[in-house]
């Protein structure tokens, strides 16, 4: 049985032998070159396929992003980067306190991110004691860094469309958001995507809790 697998063995090795391909002291100067030619190639190759697939994930699937100002603390800080999730929301709606990324519509090439609050259909208002109301009734939520101090166009309730949605930053005081006139409210199909990874920095690396 031992001779049978030494045996066994040897055949495999040879086969091995066999297949391989010569080594390059062993080839001639046209064997050598057609054998670079093929690695470059192969390697050029190797590339192309992937940045196509990088340029596939960062266009259509997720695009990294980095955190610019205070208005998300302490959920996401200044200078933090991401990667946003541009899928999910061409096959579902947002939640209430998804992470959403959209255009400033007055600064060209300028993103904001910001929670959502209110949705579709909803009345939203924030009384002067920095209260959210969706509703009519309180939202329970601790998301804000502080108590709101100004409730902006807010203060009186506003109605949101059947495609609207109403967003704040996590620190309230520090923000400009849908309670600012500039901002207002956004619609779904301008959302860029949803916060998904944080990359930086290395000790924060993980998914983004957005519920």
């Amino acid at each position: 049985m031992e001779n049978q697998d030494r045996e066994t063995e040897k055949i495999h090795k040879e086969n091995r032998e066999t297949d391989a391909p010569k080594r390059m002291k062993d080839m001639n100067p046209e064997e050598k070159k057609a054998y670079i030619k093929s690695e470059v190639l192969s390697y050029v190759l190797y590339l192309l396929i992937a940045v196509v697939i990088t340029i596939f994930l960062l266009n259509f699937v997720g695009q990294r992003m980095v955190v610019n100002g205070p208005s998300m603390e302490n959920t996401l800080h200044d200078g933090e980067s991401l990667i946003v999730d541009k899928l999910s929301y061409r096959f579902s709606d947002p939640k209430r306190f998804d992470i959403v990324v959209f255009p400033y519509k007055y600064e060209e090439n300028t993103l904001f991110i910001k929670r959502v609050i209110g949705l579709p259909g909803e009345t939203v208002r924030i009384d002067h004691f920095g209260k959210i109301y969706i509703n009519g009734e309180v939202l329970e939520e601790n998301y804000g860094r502080e108590t709101i101090l100004s409730p902006g166009r807010a203060v009186e309730e506003i109605t949101l469309g059947s495609d609207e949605y109403f967003v704040l930053g996590d620190n309230r005081n520090n923000s400009t958001d849908s309670r600012d006139p500039f901002v207002g409210n956004i619609k779904k199909s301008e959302f860029v995507g949803r916060a998904f990874l944080r990359i930086w920095p290395l000790d924060k690396f993980g998914f983004i809790r957005h519920q």
